[in-house]
């Protein structure tokens, strides 16, 4: 007779070979949990794994709608983020559970010289296939750490992934229904709902020079896989270079706007201050702010983690990654002395100014006691991360100097 945990594996066997190109579906519950938790280095930092379909145990933030947070560990793993380990976020709780690729449409409507309501293959038949490997990353990642705390999801620094996209221009497809001179901006929207009335849509815009840039796609393709259902099957908007909540999962609806979107997800929330630091001083309120837009640049080490235990005169090999907002990664350099002295790592594989760039750096610790480890990247754009972490009321674009401390034994 088989274990609960046993019949779980096997209808999660049964969901992944179902779950193809001609429809998918999703359970609003998760198939089964793990008895495991891990934890973020911070007050009620304790987060259940829990796993659903497509995905291996994530650390759960909430459950409607399903907010889950890749383990800092899976980024140790190589460059790309597979896709059952990607992180999940979604806005609204009336998500879909069930999605047919073969009656799907994408509308394309407002100030366009012709509307457009395209299946999935004509979508694909508008314009040839690009790729692009980028990373997605939510607005706020590694919130738990500001101090003073602030309200929202209590995020460690998992709520990122990267990953090799393929899909079509936005750009092809805006040009393919026309669009008209006085148009200012372009909206887009997914499937999920909201579940009262009173809340709004989620519903996010760029700027039309942005949309026409040949930057932004229309994806169906993750790491050569369909996309999760919970990373936004079957197509997706990717806009490299930009925070997740631009990046509209089961996207349906596009619409060409002659003035600037006013909704709530972009008037509202996801806001910044409009500075360069996107911050002030902690505990204040910012006199004018701005849309989130671009990432800023970030490293980790992620070999080790704080507690480690290594050895005095045995050589170790850190490993990690460093990425920005698309201008790409100039150096990565690591300090063991609190930031006295840097000695640059060795990069690895470039995969495109928007991917993660993996880093190595070999080092032997001489003495015994704690160690605390420095990570700094360094944009070719001459962007470089702070020595001290800046701060905003929503937590928003961490980006602060990392710092792993280790045990010499």
């Amino acid at each position: 007779m088989k274990s609960d945990e046993g019949n779980a594996a096997s209808s999660r066997r049964k969901f992944l070979q179902h779950a193809g190109l001609a429809a998918s579906s999703l359970a609003l519950a998760p198939l089964y949990s793990v008895a495991a938790t891990t934890s973020i280095p911070v007050d009620n930092g304790e987060r259940d794994l829990i796993a659903y379909p497509q995905k291996r145990p994530l650390m759960r933030i909430t459950t409607r709608p399903p907010h889950l947070e890749t383990p800092f560990s899976v980024f140790n793993e190589g460059p790309l983020t597979a896709n059952d380990a990607f992180f999940v976020r979604y806005h609204l709780a009336n998500i879909p559970t069930s999605i047919d690729a073969a009656t799907y449409r994408l509308k394309i409507g407002g100030r366009v010289t012709r509307e457009l309501s395209l299946s999935l293959a004509e979508l694909k038949a508008i314009a040839p296939a690009v790729e692009v490997v980028a990373v997605n990353q939510c607005s706020g990642n590694s919130r738990a750490f500001s101090t003073p705390r602030v309200f929202g999801a209590q995020l460690g620094n998992g709520s990122m992934g990267n990953a090799r996209w393929v899909g079509v221009p936005l750009k092809a497809v805006l040009e393919h229904a026309g669009v008209l001179t006085d148009a200012k901006q372009v909206s887009f929207k997914g499937l999920d709902q909201p579940v009262l009335p009173t809340t709004p849509d989620f519903i996010k815009a760029l700027d039309i020079e942005h949309a026409l840039s040949g930057e932004p796609i229309i994806a169906w393709s993750m790491n050569g896989a369909d996309i999760p259902f919970l990373n936004g099957y079957p197509i997706k908007l990717i806009v490299p270079g930009y925070f997740g909540t631009y990046w509209v999962k089961h996207l349906n609806e596009i619409e060409v706007l002659d003035h600037v979107y006013d909704g709530f997800f972009m008037a509202t929330a996801y806001r910044v201050p409009d500075n360069d630091c996107m911050c002030v001083t902690p505990g204040t309120a910012p006199g004018k702010t701005r849309p989130i837009s671009r990432l800023k640049v970030r490293s980790f080490i992620t070999s080790l983690h704080d507690g480690s235990v290594v050895h005095a005169g045995r050589r170790i090999e850190l490993k990690g990654i460093a990425f920005d907002g698309g201008s790409g990664i100039k150096t990565v350099d690591i300090s063991a002395d609190g930031g006295q002295t840097w000695k640059s790592a060795v990069l690895g594989k470039d995969l495109g100014k928007y991917s993660f760039r993996e880093w190595r750096f070999g080092i032997t610790p001489s003495r015994k006691g704690e160690l605390q480890l420095m990570v700094r990247a360094t944009a070719q754009s001459g962007e470089i991360q702070p020595l001290e972490a800046t701060w905003n009321p929503a937590g928003y674009a961490r980006n602060v100097i990392e710092t792993t401390k280790i045990s010499v034994a």
